[in-house]
């Protein structure tokens, strides 16, 4: 019997938080690996890349691992009930539910991270708690059947993490030199904690419409959820 995974696709999103982990999904053995949307028609990515949904929500199995990307686009999906619907129900069979970046924000508006420690992209961060979840600064986290990436790369890493629990380190450990994932980034810039301050406070500001739009976001979602 194969192992279903789906990878939830919608408009805007960050495709690599989809695709870092699907490169890596799509090498497990006996492995069903679906792009899952609303509808089949093509959804266009932040920067403009064409993703091809070929499983709709209506048609969609239970799966076993079902993970959520992030981007800019998660925004409306914090507040659309069948999206929140779709994600409710699948993780009741789900033996892993997982996000990258901003996509563990809709897990949390769905209600899957109530008292569940969790992570999410830097600038979002604190924004978990608002949706009951305990916010810890990891690359990926790990509670229960939960597991939640930062940024778009931490999809990659626990994507290995989780074929080594399910195959055996060997198994994990020659996917990652088959797709050879040995990062050396050339600056140390890829964390608040690394990057100059003043690059932090610039990088916030380009983003601060977006960023208010989504607390906005997540505070609906939350008072929903506390009702």
């Amino acid at each position: 019997m194969s192992f279903e995974i789906g990878l939830l696709v919608f408009p805007n999103i960050t495709q690599l938080d989809m695709t870092g982990p699907y490169e890596v999904f799509i090498k497990f053995p006996d492995a069903n690996v679906r792009l899952v949307w609303k509808s089949l028609d093509p959804v266009v990515a932040g920067g403009g890349m064409k993703l091809t949904p070929d499983t709709t929500f209506a048609d969609c199995p239970q799966l076993d691992l079902i993970c959520v990307p992030g981007g800019a686009g998660m925004n409306p999906l914090l507040n659309d009930e069948e999206t929140l619907g779709f994600l409710q129900k699948q993780a009741k069979g789900a033996r892993f539910v997982t996000s990258v970046c901003t996509g563990s924000l809709v897990l949390g508006a769905a209600g899957l991270l109530k008292d569940k420690r969790a992570t999410t992209h830097w600038m979002s961060h604190e924004m978990l708690a608002e949706l009951g979840a305990i916010p810890v600064n990891e690359r990926y986290v790990v509670d229960g059947n939960i597991v939640t990436g930062g940024g778009v790369t931490a999809g990659i890493d626990f994507a290995l993490a989780i074929a080594a629990e399910l195959h055996g380190e060997d198994v994990a450990k020659a996917i990652q030199l088959g797709i050879e994932y040995d990062p050396a980034p050339p600056f140390a810039s890829g964390s608040p904690d690394g990057a100059a301050p003043e690059l932090v406070a610039r990088t916030r500001d380009a983003a601060k419409a977006r960023q208010d739009e989504r607390l906005q976001a997540v505070r609906q979602a939350a008072a929903k959820l506390a009702s």
